[in-house]
């Protein structure tokens, strides 16, 4: 059908695993001679699908006057159990790491003393918790959903739970890292890491729930206010955050934080040009109509995979020294 987007089509938003590793591996690159952290790649796919839990429970509000819009539960289900698949192998990585030992070589005892006695342990395991308890939820309600017409029902916003425990747990570390020490650290953290996750996130949901015309002109140009906003919180906490880790002006060439904090700059300003060229352009001709649903789908995918590597190069930035 013309204007409308193919369902197979949807499977290029795979293209964002790679794009992430990518970003990853320019972090590390950039950080050297710092050894490389596998846990970093984890930690970039978990964000990642994270955020898409996020921009899926978050959609329905995107239509005020469609507030009925039953949330995917299936796509909700299939992502948060590919996150919490993430969380446990990064939490086995890390546990690892601070044993001084190989994943492989981990015991039980090693795994159980890290749980409870080392403070990213304690997280991880709560973040894991959160994100199993998200999965099951979110099984439960596709599999007991009642029949509805047009992807529409008569309980608006349901997925509000899931956005609440979604939040809490892809904030959990961010809160409790370098910028906690910092007065009002971790409320730059939470803000941060949020705007982050509802800039990709989102755009992944419309992608996802996205089938014709109609659908585009009715998410697209809401999400586009959203995003401005979300670039603009990114602006200011990244940059009180980059000058409370940075002594100086040569701390950005010297140091392998400040290096990547340079290629996240350079990549998110590539991003915000693109996402003001797409306000000028694809924003109002997709709202009126005049954008079919594949080129539409093509253009949220290329944004999808660029802003994926983004989350890999924020990943290694998370843990460099």
């Amino acid at each position: 059908m013309v204007g409308t987007a193919t369902y197979p089509a949807r499977w290029r938003l795979a293209l964002a695993v790679p794009t992430t590793m990518l970003g990853v591996l320019l972090a590390w690159l950039l950080a050297s001679p710092q050894a490389p952290q596998p846990g970093s790649l984890i930690r970039a796919l978990a964000d990642c699908l994270g955020s898409v839990v996020i921009g899926l429970a978050v959609l329905p509000r995107l239509e005020p006057g469609h507030a009925a819009r039953v949330p995917d539960w299936r796509s909700l289900a299939a992502v948060a159990a590919a996150w919490t698949g993430c969380e446990a192998v990064l939490l086995v990585l890390t546990a690892a790491e601070v044993e001084n030992r190989t994943a492989g070589a981990l015991d039980v005892a090693g795994f159980l003393d890290f749980v409870r006695h080392v403070n990213s342990g304690r997280i991880g395991i709560v973040v894991l918790a959160a994100t199993s308890v998200l999965a099951v939820y979110c099984a439960y309600r596709y599999r007991s959903a009642p029949p509805n017409v047009g992807g529409r029902n008569a309980q608006p916003h349901n997925a509000d739970p899931v956005l609440v425990l979604a939040a809490v747990a892809i904030v959990l570390r961010p809160i409790t890292g370098h910028m906690s020490q910092q007065p009002f650290g971790s409320i730059l953290a939470t803000a941060h890491t949020l705007a982050a996750a509802l800039w990709f996130g989102l755009l992944v949901a419309i992608a996802l729930s996205a089938r014709t015309r109609r659908d585009w002109a009715a998410l697209l140009p809401p999400y586009s206010t959203w995003a401005v906003r979300c670039v603009v919180i990114l602006a200011i906490s990244g940059v009180i955050n980059a000058l409370v880790r940075l002594d100086g002006v040569t701390g950005l060439f010297d140091t392998g934080y400040g290096r990547i904090l340079v290629a996240k700059l350079i990549a998110l300003l590539t991003l915000v040009g693109l996402g003001w060229w797409w306000r000028r352009v694809w924003v109002p001709q997709a709202g009126a109509h005049r954008t079919d649903a594949e080129v539409s789908l093509r253009r949220a995918i290329t944004e999808v995979c660029a802003t994926a590597a983004v989350f890999g190069l924020a990943a290694v930035l998370a843990t460099a020294a």
